[in-house]
């Protein structure tokens, strides 16, 4: 696997801003995407140009969670595309509606 295009910069602005701003959409996203219904919290620890790594807590205890993009990203604006993707899909799958007039910042 090629080394991530996104710098340490990037990746620590997405993280911070998914994290301070979106830990909910993190959480449905780890529970219907990455195969953790009974998580509890998550965060985002990082990612790469393949897909997104979160911390989710369940049953107490904090697991990894990788979830892959659904096609190589190389550019920071897709990665706000494939989260917004992943937050919709993983509403659908979980039958909770995504909030209304999501512009997603």
């Amino acid at each position: 696997m090629p080394p991530t295009p996104f710098s340490p910069e990037v990746v620590q602005a997405v993280t911070k801003h998914m994290n301070d701003d979106h830990a909910a959409d993190s959480l449905l996203i780890c529970q219907a995407l990455g195969g953790r219904p009974a998580a509890t919290a998550a965060r985002m620890t990082g990612l790469d140009g393949y897909g997104a790594d979160f911390a989710a807590v369940v049953d107490g205890t904090e697991v990894e969670v990788r979830i892959p993009w659904s096609r190589p990203l190389s550019e920071r604006a897709e990665i706000r595309r494939e989260v917004v993707r992943m937050y919709q899909d993983a509403c659908e799958m979980l039958g909770v509606p995504p909030r209304q007039g999501d512009g997603r910042h």
